[in-house]
């Protein structure tokens, strides 16, 4: 099995709902994000996929849906008011863990036909959370 890993940095803040910790207040983070995309065999340039393709597919998405936007559950109170204010936000359907977001990039990389193994979304220098779809 071959693999090649992208690493995508990019920031962005959120709050989580019904948290009992610090991260229940808006907050932000300087993420990086690990693409892994894998294969069995090389193309006929020897590669699995160029990591300039990785690039031009998720990293641009991630420029322009997630970079510098706060990132929010559907149902967080505070979306009427981003909303009203013009702020620059994305909404998901949970809260906006790290393992959402992992999984979140992931579904993207996948509906893209790339070759998907893993996500890792790097939050602080000491702590990420992983995707990976377990083994048919």
């Amino acid at each position: 099995m071959y693999t090649v890993t992208r690493e995508i940095h990019f920031c962005y803040g959120h709050r989580l709902l019904n948290y009992s910790g610090k991260c229940r207040h808006l907050h932000g983070h300087n993420g990086l994000v690990e693409i892994e995309l894998f294969s069995e065999t090389l193309n006929a340039l020897g590669m699995v996929r160029d990591f300039e393709e990785i690039k031009n597919v998720v990293q641009v998405w991630i420029d322009t849906v997630l970079d510098h936007k706060i990132i929010l559950c559907k149902r967080d109170p505070l979306v009427p008011t981003l909303v009203e204010m013009g702020e620059a936000h994305y909404l998901i359907d949970e809260n906006p863990t790290a393992e959402a977001l992992a999984r979140l990039i992931y579904d993207y990389a996948a509906s893209q036909n790339l070759p998907i193994r893993r996500v890792v979304l790097w939050e602080t220098p000491k702590s990420y959370a992983t995707y990976a779809p377990s083994p048919a």
